[in-house]
């Protein structure tokens, strides 16, 4: 039981951490190496399920990727660029740091409520990938879009 609260307290420290890194990151211009570098580094939590104790079932793949996609629609919605001095930078959205927190509380919520139904390896193998599939389709989003903007941006400048 007390690794289990330890756990929730560690996931919540550093969901805020990645929170005021996002809001810290607004404030600098954005590049291609940003958007697409986070997914690459994540995906080597991938190996975990080179151990057994991680693997899902069929059913628990189809479970985490839909609520994965599902929570990074509204992270793509609220993910916008701005040019400024003609240079791209994440536009500022108060709504953001809500959304965030709010999809880390969801995500802690369904953790207490399947733990005691799925084993830990699993549940962690699950949240792994409910991460990953959401951080995926966000960043592609955003890549798609910063790069309609940086055309735009290089088409006034010639």
């Amino acid at each position: 039981m007390i690794y289990f609260i330890i756990s929730i307290i560690g996931a919540l420290g550093m969901g805020i951490l990645v929170i005021f890194i996002r809001l810290k990151a607004q404030n600098y211009p954005v590049n291609e190496k940003k958007i697409i570098l986070p997914p690459l580094f994540m995906s080597t939590g991938a190996l975990m399920y080179v151990i057994p104790y991680f693997r899902l079932t069929g059913m628990e793949i189809i479970e985490a990727v839909i609520l994965g996609i599902v929570f990074s629609s509204v992270l793509i919605l609220t993910s916008n660029f701005i040019v400024k001095s003609n240079q791209i930078y994440m536009k500022p959205s108060k709504a953001f740091p809500f959304i965030l927190f709010g999809l880390l509380i969801i995500r802690t919520i369904i953790k207490i409520i399947f733990s005691n139904a799925i084993d830990p390896g699993e549940l962690a193998g699950m949240f792994f990938l409910l991460a990953f599939s959401m951080i995926v389709p966000w960043r592609i989003a955003m890549l798609l879009k910063y790069k309609k903007i940086k055309r735009k941006l290089q088409s006034n400048q010639i």
